[in-house]
């Protein structure tokens, strides 16, 4: 399996994405891919500076989650593939593979937050592509399907300085609304 390979079999998929969920290709084993906590994707241990194929692949990217039962504790696992109607190949991701890099409000009243990756994935941030707080305290939003984009650090100060301090039985939590949804950024 090689880049070119999978190139070749993205290049006539148009703008919009890909049914990935509707292809069921047989695994054709790992490529040396892999995004890093930054975002940044690498081949071979370097980095990718073409950014439009960065986008065609990320338009193919499929995360699978399997669930093992080890002495009744329960551990999920996730692995990401790259997907084409004729292959399935498995790639590395370090955490999640895209970083939310900006965000504005789209209306004069800032009901409305829309927020992008690094990858100009645009989406509005509501109950489809919800805020959550990792068990960590990571920020991440859904991004499509099943993927995730971390909140990146500069993006988390600023929804800082506009956020709301609401009392909970969590204690003071810091919230943000966007398309009538509340999210919480933490607690002190």
């Amino acid at each position: 399996m090689s880049l070119d390979k999978i190139s070749a079999q993205l290049a006539g998929s148009k703008k919009s994405l890909p049914p990935v969920e509707s292809w069921n290709p047989p695994y054709c084993g790992e490529i040396d891919i892999q995004i890093k906590a930054n975002g940044d994707w690498y081949y071979h241990g370097t980095i990718f500076k073409r950014l439009a194929l960065v986008k065609l692949f990320a338009s193919v990217l499929i995360k699978e989650v399997n669930k093992e039962v080890n002495n009744g504790v329960s551990k999920a696992t996730a692995e990401y593939f790259l997907v084409t109607p004729v292959e399935k190949v498995k790639i590395q991701v370090d955490d999640v593979p895209f970083v939310l890099t900006q965000w504005r409000w789209l209306d004069e009243e800032k009901t409305v937050m829309q927020v992008s990756t690094n990858l100009d994935d645009e989406f509005t941030l509501d109950e489809q592509h919800p805020l959550i707080i990792s068990e960590n305290g990571n920020l991440y939003v859904t991004v499509r399907r099943n993927l995730k984009a971390k909140v990146h650090r500069n993006v988390y100060y600023q929804w800082v300085d506009i956020a709301k301090e609401i009392k909970s039985k969590k204690g003071t939590e810091l919230i943000i609304s966007s398309a009538e949804c509340q999210f919480s950024l933490g607690s002190y």
